[in-house]
């Protein structure tokens, strides 16, 4: 008869065979291994926003342009958003009900969570108006079996040392911004229409330098009414260019560091690039030259081409520039600068607030105001033209829109002269009206005979009710027998 080992003895032996004895492995493709592999975790990116090859673009922290995120149903997502260019952006997943703060330079990086809850490819964008176009998106795939509350819910954004903009995200609810009052800080923008540069007249073809700047700035569209303004030089329309056929210009373009948005410049004139366009995408603080000959002679108009570009045409980034041929153009006693625009705002003509723009109405031609020079009373109060009788009067007129044709008319006078769609090389004469396309320019004389005030209007006459008014107060002696009021004499 063998002994009988004693209890301790056995207990130890049976602690030693469970140490040394290998935990089984569940099989890679066990409901448990694939419970684990999809197991809900959080999933962090950091996006940040910049220019590249001419694109408005999401870039990860590996440089890959709009990446693909990926996730599975249940996880959270973290998104660090970053503005690497300076300018306004915000991301939006409308089918998550998604969307963050807009951040930019001056507020810094914003922190949204949410968690998904549902499969399938999803689109995420800037919603600022024309980013999207131009390539602010990319696509969030999602595996995974959908949970009960199909759908994303909102997390609250974890804190980041140094964010200072972070924020938890709001529940994508587009709505339009609270009513205020006008803005007491506004400024008049109205160009004065005397600032015509000096006439160039004969000369060989030379290097011409311009340097613009494209500034946001609160400014009164009507009495008691202000709008936020996009502008070249601070001003609408930006300031006339004036170059003649050969000559070679360099035009610089400068962002203002505070702007929000992107800029650019297409000049009509320019052969190439988009009219420049495609070179002068201009982020916040800095600044971009192009440079190019001034090839054909006539009068032709200069916009922002940053998507959205109606919007930015209707802001006010629109001026001309005048080409002019060799020789330059016959002397006459007093030159204007008059540009006509169109705009679309969220409440009616003439409220007294803020103005907003309503890009709904632009997209379906439906303007609240016509302005000549920029805002209402432009050229009827702030700057009148003024001439003297037997003096000859030529008025460089352009018509920024971005959508409405111009029947340009002055109210008891005729044009002598007209340089139809701008071109200087076939002049008609004895013109009552002249239809001018929006991104077109015409030019028009007049030798003015009687004293008195003249009326510049768009002949679609409910437009002057909306703003579409200009004065050429003439002053002198009438010359005998042109007119007079009451019977012949």
């Amino acid at each position: 008869m063998k002994p009988s080992l004693p209890l301790a003895t056995i207990a130890a032996a049976l602690c030693l065979l469970f140490i040394d004895t290998p935990a089984l492995a569940a099989p890679a493709n066990s409901p448990a291994a694939k419970a684990a592999a999809t197991a809900p975790t959080t999933r962090h990116h950091e996006l940040q926003t910049n220019i590249v090859d001419g694109k408005m673009v999401f870039v990860d922290a590996k440089g890959q342009v709009n990446p693909v995120l990926t996730a599975n149903t249940g996880d959270t997502i973290e998104l660090v958003l970053k503005s690497g260019e300076g300018a306004e952006h915000d991301l939006v997943i409308p089918e998550l009900n998604v969307a963050s703060a807009k951040f930019s330079a001056s507020s810094g990086k914003v922190t949204v969570r949410f968690k998904v809850t549902k499969a399938g490819s999803f689109t995420y964008y800037c919603s600022i108006p024309g980013h999207r176009q131009i390539g602010m998106e990319g696509k969030l795939q999602v595996s995974g079996p959908a949970l009960a509350d199909a759908g994303a819910t909102a997390a609250p954004a974890a804190g980041h040392g140094g964010d200072a903009g972070s924020a938890a995200l709001a529940l994508y609810t587009p709505a339009p911004s609270p009513m205020r009052g006008p803005d007491p800080a506004a400024v008049s923008v109205a160009a004065n229409p005397a600032q015509v540069p000096v006439a160039i007249g004969a000369r060989a073809p030379q290097l011409l330098k311009y340097r613009m700047e494209t500034v946001e700035l609160p400014g009164k569209l009507d009495d008691g009414t202000t709008f936020t303004y996009w502008t070249f030089n601070r001003q609408v329309p930006g300031p006339m260019l004036r170059a003649r056929v050969g000559d070679t210009v360099e035009l610089t373009l400068f962002n203002a560091a505070d702007s929000k948005m992107i800029h650019s410049i297409d000049l009509h004139a320019v052969t190439g690039g988009h009219g420049g366009g495609q070179h002068t995408q201009v982020a916040p603080g800095q600044e971009k030259t192009v440079t190019f000959k001034a090839l054909n002679p006539g009068l032709y108009v200069y916009h922002c081409a940053t998507p959205l570009v109606p919007q930015h045409i209707a802001a006010g980034m629109y001026g001309m520039i005048l080409v002019e041929p060799e020789g330059g153009l016959a002397k006459v006693d007093r030159e204007y600068y008059v540009m006509q625009g169109e705009m679309y705002t969220g409440r009616p003509h003439g409220a007294p607030v803020h103005q907003e723009a309503n890009l709904e109405k632009m997209a379906n031609e439906l303007p609240d105001y016509y302005v000549f020079n920029g805002e209402v009373g432009a050229l009827s109060k702030t700057h009148k033209l003024q001439a003297k009788v037997g003096e000859t009067v030529r008025i460089y007129f352009g018509v920024g829109g971005p959508n409405k044709i111009s029947s340009f008319h002055i109210i008891g006078e005729i044009f002598d002269k007209v340089y139809s769609e701008g071109s200087i090389s076939s002049p008609k004469h004895d013109v009552q009206t002249t239809l001018v396309a929006p991104g077109g320019a015409t030019i028009v004389e007049l030798k003015v005979q009687h004293p008195g005030s003249y009326l510049l209007v768009d002949h679609a006459l409910s437009r002057a009710g909306k703003g579409a008014v200009g004065v050429l107060e003439v002053t002198g002696d009438p010359v005998p027998g042109v007119f007079h009021a009451g019977a012949h004499q």
